[in-house]
């Protein structure tokens, strides 16, 4: 199943993104309200400036405390990004963000973010196709 594909079956509600300078209570907020666990970073809405996960926030506040909230996005949002394209395959994506133990990838357009990912999105996926292979299976053998 390719990217396009797995985003065709999520709700559609844009990227949401948070400026760098916003402060990591912004984030957080952010991150509360629309019940997500990650946004994109940009200045723009559109360029991928990096990824700001609820887990990034969790461990700055495990290490320094409260007051790391009133630091900037930009102190701790992950700047080497892995991103996909539409037309990768579900599979690939799965393994890659497996590997490197992430949980969310933007999907690109040339430079633009026009999606996010998370590794539920793909697993929900693959677990649909494989239920499909079973039924048309189960059909062919009992000769439907």
């Amino acid at each position: 199943m390719l990217v396009n594909q797995i985003l065709k079956n999520k709700p559609q509600s844009g990227v949401i993104s948070i400026a760098p300078g916003a402060t990591l209570a912004d984030a957080a907020t952010l991150l509360s309200e629309r019940k997500i666990g990650c946004v994109v970073v940009s200045e723009d809405g559109s360029k991928l400036d990096g990824i700001l996960s609820e887990r990034d926030i969790v461990r700055e506040l495990g290490k320094r405390g409260p007051s790391c909230m009133a630091d900037t996005v930009d102190a701790i949002m992950t700047s080497e990004i892995k991103t996909c394209v539409g037309t990768e395959d579900g599979e690939v994506i799965l393994q890659r963000m497996s590997e490197g133990r992430f949980r969310h990838m933007p999907v690109m357009e040339g430079d633009s973010v026009v999606a996010l990912i998370s590794i539920g999105d793909v697993v929900q996926a693959r677990i649909s196709e494989l239920a499909m292979e079973k039924d048309a299976l189960e059909g062919m053998i009992m000769g439907h």
